[in-house]
């Protein structure tokens, strides 16, 4: 992101102090107001329940030392299991150290990612300010997507936007099903689980670890994991707080990670959802893309990503 101090600097200043400064800097670039103070806050959750030290410690730390900190210090603070929330603060934490500059070469040598794309394909145009508008003008002249879009906003925030009554949860999850083609073919007790966890609130603050809760579900003693699923009932509630993740947004990421390393992930880091939204928002900033919000982003890396990677992928 970019800072005015270096970060010795920075661990002089008092907690509040710091914490200005972080906010003052995700404002600047153009970050929601919700995210900016939950960051605030979660940021520093090492330093506010354990100590300067450990905080600046897992700061210029590997994630996984990292990870162990925090895992810490949520077992003494929590009866819930400390690893439900652990992506959560892991994102914020990493969102603190791009406010530092820091590197992922300059916390701990990252191991090589599996599977990577060898022979990436150089026809596929690099991101920028210019394609994102294309793919936005060809996504609002395709009439069965605009009008699938307009259907569905009208039916989560007019028709039936709560999901406490299983009767609009089903109405939702079963036209979810239909139009994106998401293959689960028996609805009732996904509606059953969705309307036991009571997750308006969660939805309206956008908290990420919600589509991990909504994901994981057991139907006839078979356990079931519905990650795609999970990502587009959220962002049909609040759109620019939850990304649609699928396999033609994976692609692509996982393209112009080989291609440009615009970030440093393993493959399976897509599947765990608070990392997934972070490697969307560092994809924004590394190709200058910060005019466009987290829904616009997904309808160019979809769009971008049929195009250019069709077989075996869909939405």
């Amino acid at each position: 992101m970019g800072t005015a101090m270096n970060i010795e600097e920075y661990k002089k200043l008092p907690l509040e102090q710091l914490r200005d400064e972080y906010g003052n800097c995700l404002i600047k670039q153009k970050y929601r107001e919700a995210t900016v103070n939950t960051s605030r806050t979660d940021a520093f959750y090492i330093w506010r329940n354990g100590s300067r030290g450990l905080f600046w410690q897992a700061v210029e730390a590997d994630d996984k030392t990292a990870e162990n900190i925090l895992l810490g210090i949520l077992a003494k603070k929590s009866s819930v299991n400390p690893r439900r929330n652990i992506s959560g603060y892991m994102f914020h934490l990493r969102l603190f150290r791009s406010f530092l500059n820091i590197k992922p070469a300059e916390i701990a040598p990252a191991a090589v990612p599996e599977k990577r794309m060898t022979n990436t394909d150089s026809s596929v145009p690099k991101p920028s300010p210019a394609q994102v508008k294309h793919y936005l003008d060809l996504w609002d002249s395709l009439e069965n997507n605009h009008l699938q879009e307009d259907a569905l906003n009208r039916l989560f925030f007019k028709l039936a936007p709560g999901n406490e009554d299983v009767t609009d949860i089903l109405l939702k999850a079963s036209t979810l099903n239909d139009f994106y083609s998401t293959n689960i073919f028996s609805i009732f007790p996904v509606a059953k689980h969705i309307q036991s966890l009571h997750i308006d609130e969660r939805l309206k603050a956008g908290d990420t670890t919600l589509v991990g809760d909504i994901q994981h579900l057991t139907i006839n003693g078979v356990e079931k994991n519905f990650y795609s699923f999970a990502t587009k009932y959220c962002s049909h509630h609040n759109p620019l707080e939850y990304p649609i993740y699928d396999s033609y947004v994976d692609r692509v990421l996982r393209h112009y990670r080989d291609q440009d390393g615009f970030a440093e992930f393993k493959n399976e880091e897509l599947k765990d959802y608070a990392r997934f939204k972070e490697l969307l928002i560092q994809f924004r900033e590394f190709y200058g893309l910060q005019e466009y919000d987290l829904k616009q982003i997904d309808k160019y890396i979809w769009q971008l990503g049929k195009d250019y990677f069709p077989k075996n992928y869909g939405k």
